[in-house]
Formats: structure tokens, sequence, C-alpha cells
């Protein structure tokens, strides 16, 4: 039998309710802390943002065999396959663009963006779009994506397993 998400009270059934964005199977007596989710079957368009939802139903009627089949797999989003920018980024264009012997003016104009937005990925005020992230990357042979540092490096051994916190951990006696 099936328990409320919100109480745990086991019912017959349970209605889909977003409470504060999430969407619960709850009760009949937790219903009233949020919103309940009805499933459209004449979809004419209707809004962009619409409450009904097709998992929101699905996961209702199917929900005892997607846990019984142990396989829960989530939607892939645009994050998935993104880079993360390198917190020293600002590090790494100072360091390379002086390195080049170039000033900012000349880094932009090498560029063809503006010095302001040079002298502003160098203070660490803005992140490097895409584009500019690529330009940068080329024109000063460097990477900004977030990469393996020296001080990882230590984590990593050739056995897994292998190291334990005691092998990290200095104590103070």
């Amino acid at each position: 039998m099936p328990q409320c998400e919100m109480c745990g009270a086991e019912q017959a059934s349970l209605t889909t309710t977003k409470v504060e964005g999430a969407e619960l199977e709850l009760c009949s007596s937790c219903t009233d802390f949020g919103t309940e989710v009805r499933d459209e079957s004449t979809s004419s368009g209707g809004s962009k943002y619409s409450t009904s939802s097709d998992t929101g139903t699905s996961s209702s009627s199917s929900s005892s065999s997607s846990s019984s089949s142990g396989q829960s797999t989530r939607p892939r989003d645009m994050f998935d396959d993104m880079d993360e920018i390198a917190t020293d980024y600002d590090e790494r264009i100072r360091a390379a663009r002086e390195s080049s012997g170039l000033s900012q003016e000349e880094l932009a104009d090498q560029l063809n963006e503006k010095a302001s937005l040079i002298r502003k990925l160098e203070r660490g005020d803005t992140l490097p779009t895409d584009e500019v992230q690529r330009k940068l990357e080329r024109a000063l042979d460097i990477s900004l994506v977030e990469g393996q540092s020296v001080d990882d490096a230590d984590w990593d051994s050739g056995d897994a397993g292998t190291m334990t916190l005691g092998d990290v951990v200095k104590r103070k006696d």
C-alpha cells in the first residue's frame, strides 16, 4: 500500500500535489498544503508553464514498477555537457598575457574584444562567455577549464582503495 510522502500515512490512493515546487504523492489530508496537479488530456498548445506533467501521472501509476526494477534515470540537461571554468581563471589569463608580452589593449585588439572586458576578466569580476573563453584559450595557449590540480594529484594513487584518511591527516600531538 502506498505511503503519503508528507505524513507517511498508508492510503489506497494518493494525489499528486505540488508543494513549494516539488511534486509529491499525498494523502487526502495533506493535499491542502499544496496545489493538486491535474493531467490535461486535451493539450491545445496551452501554457508554457503548466502544472500538469506526464511524469507526475506516470510516476504515480508506475511507481511500483520503477521501484521494483531499481532503474532510476534523470533526464540529461545542458549542465551535463558543460565544462567547469577554473576558479583561478583570472590569474591564468593575466599570467599568460604577461608571459606573451602583451598589454591588455593589445590582447583585446587581437581577440576583437574590448579592453575593459580583459580588465574585468583579469580582476575576476566577470566570467568569460564560451566564445571569449575559446578565443583566450587559442590566443594565449592556455586552458580555462577546471582540470586536475597538483593538490588533486596527491589524492590519486595507482591502486584504488590503498589510501586511507590516516595517510593524509596530520595529527597534532
